[in-house]
């Protein structure tokens, strides 16, 4: 985050810091638990929050949250993320490469955001009374994209979960 300096004196997280001549400063950076805060306030809810990340929910039902599969990484910088999937059996007979194709068009309209692809996976989704068996297999992409200050990251994160993270199959 950056901010312009324009008084002699400024208050960041509780501490008072003096102020030299007007010009462009970084900000402190914010912690999971100060980050999770001020996305609170911007009226997200929390699914989980990590060491480095926070991870957004979904709300099913008035009474069920799940992992939205979009986070933002604390750090350095701000890294919004993103998981899209097509799942195996809602596109019987198709290939590895085309469920990833199908994955991955469910973030077309955040690639022209910026958003770039770091890392495809399969997942098998398990029985969960029988380990051994199998009922569906996911193939999922995920998508990241760096943040400028905390402002760019509330707008990446409302894009983000306003998208279909599934590929659908055609009616």
């Amino acid at each position: 985050m950056r901010y312009e300096a324009r008084a002699s004196h400024c208050r960041v997280n509780g501490q008072v810091a003096e102020l030299g001549p007007a010009r462009p400063r970084e900000m402190p950076k914010l912690t999971p638990s100060e980050l999770k805060k001020a996305l609170q306030a911007q009226g997200f809810e929390i699914y989980r929050t990590t060491p480095n990340e926070v991870m957004l929910a979904d709300r099913v039902r008035d009474n069920l949250l799940m992992d939205s599969a979009v986070a933002v990484r604390v750090g350095d910088e701000f890294v919004v993320t993103l998981i899209v999937r097509a799942q195996s059996s809602d596109f019987p007979g198709e290939g590895e490469s085309v469920l990833y194709g199908r994955a991955r068009r469910c973030a077309d309209p955040l690639q022209q955001r910026g958003y770039r692809e770091t890392k495809t996976q399969v997942v098998p989704v398990y029985d969960p009374g029988d380990r051994t068996r199998t009922l569906d297999t996911w193939y999922e992409v995920r998508f990241e994209r760096k943040a400028s200050d905390l402002d760019d990251v509330v707008t990446e994160l409302r894009a983000a979960l306003a998208l279909e993270k599934s590929a659908r199959p055609q009616p």
